[in-house]
This record gives structure tokens, C-alpha cells and sequence, in this order.
């Protein structure tokens, strides 16, 4: 995953101090990271797996 700026975006809802974490979406893949801790390492999902995912929270309010 880049580490670039516009590569890395979060949620307008998050708060200022930073408590929250960056996701990037590429063709391939999508990362997630910490904002407290961005060289701490990303976790990378396929298309399909984001996909799933953010469809089983919409599901769980």
C-alpha cells in the first residue's frame, strides 16, 4: 500500500485528535491503518472481502 496523502483518506465524522483509522483503495486491494500508529503496519482486504465487510456492519446498526 502507498503511504501517500491522497492514497490515505478517513471519515469526515472522525474527530481532530486523530483516534481513528485511514483507509486507501486501490484497483487490487483496500488498506486500513491507525492513525495513531500509521508505520505500525495495514491491513489489506480484497474488493470482494471490504465489500462484505462494510455490508455486515450496514446490517448490525
Amino acid at each position: 500500500m502507498s503511504s501517500s496523502p491522497k492514497a490515505w483518506r478517513k471519515s469526515s465524522y472522525s474527530a481532530s485528535n486523530a483516534s481513528c483509522v485511514e483507509v486507501a483503495v486501490t484497483p487490487g486491494v483496500v488498506g486500513v491503518r491507525d492513525t495513531k500508529d500509521r508505520a505500525g503496519g495495514t491491513l489489506t482486504f480484497t474488493r470482494d472481502q471490504w465489500a462484505g465487510f462494510l455490508s455486515a456492519l450496514r446490517h448490525h446498526k
